[in-house]
């Protein structure tokens, strides 16, 4: 069990040594400790704080990430540490109910240490063991502790080798037998082999398997998930009947065994079929709850949407590393200056503020976003387990779909964008493999792929929106949702009509501004995306062609937009609440003023084209904006920083530590790294700070 940590905010918040970055924090104008407070909460803090310590005086946990190691021994090493986590239960199954927020906070912050453990982790505990939680029923329970234990390995096998975002057309049946009362689990041929499933490579004994289910007569049920083992927990040896291996190397976390898998008629129990949805009596007839089977779809949108709102939040925190190492790097990288003598930090650049400064902005914008959308998750998926059938928890399934199918993709590809930046923006530096920048690349971009093609899942939630103007009636109750998201629709009419009207840049440094002018976006983007589908459907195209000529320049920019928007009211929301400290409040609207007007600035065009904006003062407008605001914020970036930045040992970025010795902490790692102090006799020569002269050859 991992050590519990008591004590006062200065034990649980140390403050920083002093160094070439205090200038920076001297001058924040807020206390970088009250805002992780407000931001996290104490108990939020201390569960991290406990975590990464425990890992970092733990020697299995010595070595970060994968290292030189062969991918083998990664994946072995992997296991390892997947194991050690679990023997510490830093989480127990009644704090994962009471603190949902806490199982969001493991996954996390697993991941800023590697995210091939955090993934392995993930997948075990919550895509494996939380889906035969949440879509099975009491018999299945018999599973759960097992998970826990690792008496079991669990992987969710749902892509297959030619079908992954179609998941109507997997092609594994499950043909039920009432002679033996068993399923019989087949892949016809080898296209229907699951595939990239993480976790199935090396490791998996039994996996969440989603089929076509067939009763007896050849009905077809649609998709349904099963329980299936298919390695013996004992040797790892594979199951009768069952094919299983590796699918090798990966451009990114290659710690974590993705493999694949065959069927080749295996039954399985009746009861093992996860049943919450629909189920098969011993006789063989299907029995469902759910009136038609797009209502039993809808009531499984939870599961799918889970896996989409963890990657939300695991982008977030590839984006806060990359955002943390560039802007400590910018803070204390001195380059050229208003005379001879004097160098500047970088940071005092307004091209380096506005390169970085919005993605910092976006890093807190999204973790706000992030964890709201888990606990709304949350709230789904206890009305599943509730049996709730109101039309409000299928409203509420829809709903969380729809955020959940957007907010991977903007919040993947804002890190992947982002982190590009930093690393740029750090020159030669951020190239260095040791920095960690090139990881955390590589580490995200499967985000932008996993659990849904992010072009794909956009057309989710722009489906979601047009079908809410097609279904609607006058009276505006179409626009109703549960999290409120679409609530602004109610005035879609009038707010076509509405033009950017702000009279100055100070009226202009508020997130309001940017929150009317996406609001008008959507319903712009609505308009013309249902007018555009209805103009395919009149020159005679059949709906998936006229919804295939919606895509680009229409129903994409829609789902983006209102994506947008739903980060931005939910960050000014909560930067605006009664409750914020007011010492913080001046910095966190800045932050949200920021994040809306840059994020706004992408689509000018639209806004220009559409009417909203006019003339070129709205344009410069903006533009002068968000230049005020990084100025604003520039000496508060290292104390923002602070607050999301964690711990040197699981940052593990030379460049990014938080003593700011930006040459001395370089130099050391390359030292280690290439073994010189080893060999260099002269070394201690010039170990006070002193130049090495380039044409000293040391003797070796």
């Amino acid at each position: 069990m991992a050590p519990t940590l008591e004590g006062s905010n200065d034990a649980l918040m140390p403050d920083f040594p002093r160094g070439p970055l205090h200038a920076y924090r001297a001058r924040a104008s807020f206390s970088w400790k009250e805002l992780a407070l407000f931001w996290d909460g104490a108990d939020m803090l201390r569960f991290k704080k406990t975590l990464f310590s425990t890992l970092e005086n733990d020697p299995l946990f010595a070595q970060q990430r994968g290292g030189d190691l062969s991918m083998e021994k990664y994946r072995e090493l992997n296991f390892l540490r997947c194991k050690r986590i679990f023997e510490y239960d830093f989480l127990r199954v009644e704090d994962m109910l009471g603190s949902p927020l806490k199982v969001l906070g493991l996954v996390t912050c697993l991941g800023t240490y590697d995210w091939s453990l955090a993934t392995k982790v993930f997948l075990h505990m919550l895509t494996f063991g939380s889906t035969i939680y949440s879509s099975g029923s009491e018999r299945h329970f018999k599973y759960i502790p097992k998970v826990f234990n690792m008496e079991i390995f669990g992987c969710f096998a749902l892509t297959e080798l030619s079908h992954g975002s179609n998941t109507k057309a997997i092609r594994t049946t499950a043909h039920y037998d009432p002679t033996t009362e068993e399923f019989i689990i087949h892949s016809p041929d080898f296209e229907a082999a699951k595939f990239l499933v993480g976790n199935m490579g090396k490791t998996a004994t039994h996996a969440v398997v989603f089929a076509q289910l067939y009763t007896p007569g050849g009905q077809c049920h649609g998709l349904h998930s099963f329980v299936v083992q298919i390695r013996d927990p004992k040797t790892l040896l594979p199951m009768p009947g069952v094919m299983v291996g590796d699918i090798g190397r990966k451009l990114g976390q290659n710690g974590l065994d993705n493999g694949f898998s065959m069927f080749h008629k295996v039954r399985i129990p009746r009861q093992d079929l996860l049943n919450r949805t629909g189920d098969v009596t011993p006789e063989g007839t299907y029995v469902t709850p759910f009136k038609d089977s797009r209502q039993r779809f809808g009531a499984s949108l939870g599961s799918l949407s889970a896996g989409r709102v963890v990657i939300v939040a695991m982008s977030v925190v590839n984006l806060k590393l990359a955002v943390s190492i560039a802007l400590r790097f910018s803070a204390t990288r001195r380059q050229f200056g208003p005379t001879d003598e004097e160098e500047i930090p970088v940071l005092e650049y307004q091209m380096q503020q506005w390169r970085l400064l919005p993605y910092l902005a976006a890093a807190y914008a999204f973790d706000h976003f992030a964890k709201s959308l888990f606990l709304d998750l949350v709230g789904l998926q206890q009305g599943l387990l509730e049996n709730d059938r109101s039309a409000r928890q299928a409203e509420l399934g829809r709903e969380v779909h729809a955020l959940a199918s957007a907010g991977k993709p903007l919040a993947s590809w804002t890190a992947q964008r982002g982190i590009q930046e930093c690393r740029e923006a750090c020159g030669g530096h951020g190239y260095l493999a040791m920095n960690r920048l090139g990881d955390l690349r590589n580490d995200n971009d499967p985000n932008c792929t996993y659990e849904g093609d992010n072009n794909v899942l956009l057309q989710q939630t722009s489906n979601y929106l047009l079908g809410l103007l097609a279904h609607g009636d006058p009276g505006g109750a179409r626009f109703q949702s549960p999290l409120k998201s679409v609530a602004f629709l109610e005035a879609y009419p009038a707010l076509l009509g509405q033009r950017f009207q702000v009279a100055s840049l100070k009226d202009c440094l508020d997130s309001s501004v940017p929150l009317a002018a996406y609001e008008w976006l959507v319903c712009y983007l609505l308009r013309e995306s249902y007018e555009k589908l209805n103009q395919e459907k009149r020159s005679g195209s059949n709906d998936f062609t006229a919804r295939n000529n919606c895509q680009v320049y229409y129903c994409r920019s829609l789902a983006l937009a209102f994506l947008e928007l739903t980060v931005l009211r939910r960050f000014h929301e909560h930067t605006h609440q009664p409750g914020v400290p007011p010492p913080l409040r001046a910095v966190l609207q800045r932050l949200s003023a920021l994040y809306g007007l840059w994020s706004l600035s992408q689509h000018m065009a639209l806004l220009y084209r559409g009417g909203y904006c006019s003339g070129e003062q709205a344009g410069k407008m903006v533009e002068s904006a968000i230049l005020a605001l990084c100025s604003q914020l520039k000496d508060d970036a290292v104390a923002l920083v602070d607050v999301i930045a964690p711990p040197d040992f699981v940052l593990d970025s030379p460049i990014g530590r938080a003593n700011g010795e930006l040459y001395k902490n370089l130099w050391t790692t390359i030292l280690q790294e290439s073994k010189v102090l080893e060999r260099a006799s002269w070394w201690p020569e010039f170990s006070a700070n002193k130049p090495v002269i380039g044409s000293l050859r040391p003797k070796l």
